[in-house]
């Protein structure tokens, strides 16, 4: 039994395949323009919190999402951050 032959693709649309593939590696993220990066207060000892755990959530969510280490993670969504002002 011999395996058939794969089909050969031929582009024809050289513009629109190199749309295509920019736009694969485009990245789009929103951020709720509500949601508090900074902790509330808990009226507690101690050194208060710095982060929300929403904002902690968003970080771990996309470390485990993209595959980065925590620095790196920090990096990125510090410097997303001040893209977004």
């Amino acid at each position: 039994m011999s395996r058939p032959a794969s089909p050969t693709y031929r582009t024809r649309n050289w513009p629109a395949y190199n749309e295509a593939l920019k736009r694969r590696g485009s990245l789009t993220i929103w951020f709720d323009p509500e949601m508090s990066w900074d902790a509330a207060p808990t009226g507690r000892r101690g050194r208060q919190q710095t982060y929300s755990d929403a904002a902690i959530q968003t970080c771990l969510s996309m470390k485990v999402l993209f595959g980065m280490a925590l620095r790196q993670t920090t990096g990125f969504v510090e410097s997303l951050l001040q893209l977004v002002g």
